[in-house]
């Protein structure tokens, strides 16, 4: 699954037992998570529970064995927002993430537009007043994120968050390297800085 969705474009990482994730969950940000329930140690169920007592608003989709209507009524009920029952296909999996996150971020529609840039995360293609352009999959994972935040300041070590596995080494000055490629390829105001606190689509 983490193989299967790193080739779909997201950043992924994977908790073997529930008290890693739960504990994940409460000291890291993510866009959405995907929830086991039967764990070795502690239940899904308990993760879910301890994540939305911290706080945590990510949306959770729910994927287990467990499908009768009374066990998709419980998780839901305890604060997971979607649920799909095992045996199911990665294409499902991943067009459920994406609703869950476009909903999360208060967009509707599949295709995220700002003036004339039109992104679409299912074809993973991006383009500007209707001519496509050629982004690397790094610098498409930062516009898609300021896609999703449209109007929010976004600091360098958010997008470093999200743009890097816990594991992997993280390097800031990369950062700025992949906002200059997207200003030369989008246009140089598409992307705001505001000095010492972050980026802006403009």
């Amino acid at each position: 699954m983490t193989d299967a969705l790193g080739r779909e474009g997201f950043v992924v990482e994977h908790a073997s037992r529930g008290r890693m994730g739960l504990d994940l969950g409460r000291t890291e940000t993510y866009d959405a998570a995907i929830l086991d329930l039967g764990l070795p140690d502690i239940s899904g169920l308990e993760v879910l529970e301890g994540w939305r007592k911290a706080g945590c608003q990510m949306p959770v989709l729910i994927l287990s064995a467990r499908g009768t209507w009374a066990e998709k009524v419980e998780g839901l009920n305890r604060g997971a927002d979607d649920y799909i029952t095992k045996p199911s296909h990665v294409q499902e999996i991943t067009a459920r993430l994406r609703a869950l996150m476009r909903r999360s971020a208060g967009r509707a529609s599949p295709v995220l537009v700002h003036n004339d840039i039109e992104l679409s995360p299912v074809s993973r293609s991006v383009s500007v007043a209707g001519v496509p352009v050629d982004l690397t999959a790094q610098e498409f994972r930062i516009l898609n994120y300021f896609m999703h935040r449209r109007g929010h300041l976004i600091s360098q070590n958010e997008l470093i968050e999200h743009l890097y596995p816990l594991e992997e080494q993280r390097d800031a000055n990369t950062i700025e390297v992949y906002i200059g490629r997207l200003r030369r390829k989008l246009g140089r105001d598409v992307i705001k800085t505001q000095r010492g606190l972050g980026y802006r689509l403009g």
